[in-house]
């Protein structure tokens, strides 16, 4: 059982040795129509990196349209929004109406610009974040026959301990999510970097259908494979945007206990596999207990394979860790985890945007 604990890193760091899947971006003279839609609500303080970063793409601007909905904000979003369009002709703008309890509102701002694009391809990020500049031709070169759904990758950036944390937690997860995309295991989209062609998302019913979910990155990717569409992973510099970190342990555990709602409803094989991550720490502190020596040896095998795996999967972007954070992760993984799962099952409703919900 100890060692089964570990074989996701096992395994994990084999894939990424042996069966890794690229996409290079070709040289092409043929440019789709692409839309890209952000849904935005209370943005003021980050919306202007994004914007800035949306301007320094590569693709041909004849060739994009933006699309962003106003989620009704309560700060200077709208305004940014319309100085930033001012002389471009590709540019909409809408706002949402009053949400209806129990409704995600990001999805129903999605949904709606879903029913005005008109590109070939759907690209999705946050207002949050920052696109690199070769983002589209990126994503556009793992689209392959039946393939719905091109996720792409996000860094976290947080200056802080808890920052540095939460990047690589994020490394991990996607590491993992890499793993399942290349072996064809249904896995979750990516709300802050995707892209779906129209075919799948209108095969899908869009994010109409996924508005009862709190993770509707998560359920439209089921959608998409209900429909018969394939999922895959751009995992490259190209594709790498970057969103910041949660300031604060009470924030993170907010975003955690809107996570676990998906979590919950994963098929039992990821399940099973996150059911490993936590059984290790039981496990290690019995091997210990009885046997010092071998489970000291043993927790100093599990840093290196997870140090290994993290480190080796963020080097395909480019980006090189802090070894001495990797080595500490388990001391931030556990307790967080610990405290995520209580905070789920805590009676109170699940703040997100500044909305309850319940």
């Amino acid at each position: 059982m100890a060692f089964l604990s570990i074989s996701p890193f096992v395994i994990g760091l084999w894939h990424l040795r042996f069966r890794w899947k690229s996409f290079p971006v070709k040289a092409s003279d043929q440019f789709p129509k692409v839309s890209i839609l952000v849904a935005a609500r209370n943005e003021e303080k980050d919306l202007p990196r994004l914007l800035a970063s949306l301007d320094k793409l590569s693709y041909p601007a004849e060739k994009l349209e933006f699309l962003f909905a106003n989620d009704q904000s309560e700060d200077q979003t709208l305004p940014i929004l319309h100085q930033w369009a001012v002389g471009k002709e590709n540019v909409t703008i809408i706002n949402t109406e009053k949400l209806k309890p129990g409704r995600n509102g990001k999805a129903k701002a999605l949904a709606k610009l879903g029913k005005l694009c008109q590109g070939e391809i759907l690209f999705f990020t946050d207002a949050d974040c920052k696109v690199p500049r070769d983002w589209i031709q990126s994503l556009l070169a793992a689209y392959k026959g039946k393939t719905g759904m091109v996720l792409g990758i996000t860094q976290v950036a947080g200056r802080s301990l808890l920052g540095r944390f939460q990047e690589l937690d994020w490394w991990m997860t996607l590491g993992f999510v890499k793993v399942a995309a290349d072996w064809g295991i249904p896995t979750t989209g990516l709300g802050n970097n995707m892209s779906i062609s129209r075919e799948a998302y209108l095969a899908s019913g869009g994010f109409e259908g996924a508005s009862k979910s709190l993770t509707e990155d998560l359920e439209i990717s089921r959608k998409i494979r209900q429909a018969g569409f394939t999922i895959s992973h751009q995992v490259s510099e190209k594709a790498l945007a970057r969103t910041k970190a949660e300031e604060s342990l009470p924030r993170l555990l907010k975003q955690r206990k809107r996570w676990m709602s998906g979590v919950v409803t994963l098929p039992w094989y990821w399940q099973l596999a996150l059911g490993l991550q936590f059984a290790f720490y039981p496990l290690i502190s019995y091997l210990i207990l009885s046997n010092w020596l071998f489970g000291l040896l043993f927790f100093m095998l599990k840093v290196l394979l997870l140090s290994s795996f993290i480190q080796y999967f963020a080097s395909k972007t480019g980006q090189s860790l802090n070894r001495y954070l990797l080595f500490l992760f388990d001391f931030y993984f556990l307790p967080l985890t610990l405290l995520s799962i209580l905070y789920y099952f805590w009676p109170s409703s699940t703040e997100w945007k500044s909305r309850k919900y319940r």
